[in-house]
Parts: C-alpha cells; sequence; structure tokens
C-alpha cells in the first residue's frame, strides 16, 4: 500500500494529532492553528481544513478496521435515531446506530426520513454488522415500514427512554458541530460525521467503569 503522506513536508505524527484534536473537540480551524503555533508548528487553518478533508475517512478507516478485530458481533442490541442538521437553510437527517455499549456503529445523512431513507440506512448498517438481535427505535413510522421491508420487523422495540443511549449518542457531535457553524453540503456532512463517529468510539474507554491507571493508560 502506498504512504498517504508521500507528498507532505510536514511529518504524519503532527498531522495524525492536528486531525484528531480538530474532529475529536470542539475546536474551530484557527483555534487548532493556534494550538500547534504554541507548540512550534507554523501552518495555517486552510492546512488543518485539507488535511481532516484527506486524512479524515484514512484514519477512520484504520480506527474501524481495528476495533472490529475485538468486539463480539453477537447478541447485539441497536439503538436508533436521527437528528436534524441545517444545511443552507434546508433541513437533513443525520441517522445513527449505536449499539448496547455506546459504540456507534454507522452514521449516514440523507434529505428525508421517509421509508426509502430509513431502508438504505438499515442495510448500510447490517451490510457491515449483520443483523442485531433487537432494534430499539422511537415511534417514527419509518422504521417499522423500512424493518417490514426486511422482515425483522419482530426485533423491533419501542418504548419510553429505551433509545436514551441513541439520543445521548448525538450530544458530542451537537458540540463539534457548533464550533464548525454548520455544514455547507450533505457530502461534507457524511464524511465528517462518519469520521467524528470513528475517533469517538477510539477515545470512548468507559471512564465510569474503569480505574483512572487503567483509563490513562488506554
Amino acid at each position: 500500500m502506498s504512504n498517504p503522506f508521500r507528498y507532505f513536508k510536514m511529518s504524519p505524527e503532527i498531522i495524525r494529532l492536528a486531525v484528531m484534536v480538530y474532529v475529536r473537540y470542539p475546536l474551530s480551524l484557527r483555534q487548532v492553528e493556534d494550538l500547534l503555533h504554541e507548540r512550534g508548528v507554523d501552518i495555517s487553518h486552510e492546512t488543518v481544513r485539507a488535511w481532516w478533508n484527506r486524512f479524515g475517512p484514512i484514519f477512520a478507516a484504520e480506527i474501524r478496521k481495528r476495533r472490529a478485530h475485538h468486539r463480539s458481533y453477537s447478541l447485539w442490541r441497536w439503538h436508533l435515531d436521527e437528528v436534524f442538521v441545517r444545511i443552507n437553510g434546508e433541513t437533513h437527517y443525520l441517522w445513527r446506530a449505536v449499539d448496547h455499549e455506546g459504540e456507534v456503529l454507522e452514521v449516514f445523512a440523507t434529505k428525508c426520513r421517509d421509508r426509502k431513507a430509513a431502508l438504505k440506512f438499515l442495510r448500510r448498517a447490517m451490510k457491515r454488522y449483520g443483523s442485531p438481535k433487537v432494534i430499539v427505535t422511537d415511534r417514527l413510522g419509518s422504521y417499522r415500514a423500512a424493518m417490514t421491508v426486511i422482515g425483522n420487523a419482530a426485533n423491533q422495540e419501542c418504548g419510553r427512554w429505551l433509545n436514551n443511549r441513541a439520543e445521548n449518542s448525538h450530544q458530542p457531535f451537537r458540540r463539534r458541530e457548533g464550533a464548525m457553524a454548520k455544514f455547507r453540503d450533505v457530502k461534507t456532512l457524511h464524511k465528517f460525521s462518519a469520521a467524528h463517529a470513528s475517533i469517538y468510539n477510539h477515545f470512548n474507554h468507559d471512564r465510569h467503569l474503569n480505574r483512572r491507571d487503567i483509563f490513562k493508560q488506554n
């Protein structure tokens, strides 16, 4: 495999640090530029933008591949939810699938939230992770219609507070969205949300379940 950093003068470690910091934390491009400048790295905010556009999906794919070897795929319980995102004054929807441990499995952006969009989202997630044992959703009719087409409507669960895990998973992305001052198009939304989900998973080490020394080691 060819080296993706071969045409860049900056070291891969600095590029990786800049992309990880920008995607993980609610910082603007200029704030990342200032943080790196304080550490002796003289780049512009447009360089940070170019780096995350080019390397964000690459780093996200590496994280997904590495984490897939350490997780069990049996008896999964999925939580599905969608959140609206404004792009140039128009409402779009970002679908999100989260497992029972809080791992973000899949994100998908569409302009509608009808049966067609829900079906495309479910098929995309199941193609990568297989069929879960239980799927928890809200009472949006698109989920029921899409799952009837797939043939697993019996696995759906709806109820008050059952889907809090999926709803809470939107919060880090919402904070990140505010720092970016919205998105310009659906392609950018989908690319960034996918990278953000993988990097969020990478740093999600269950702080409340581990001792401090184990958490820091992880």
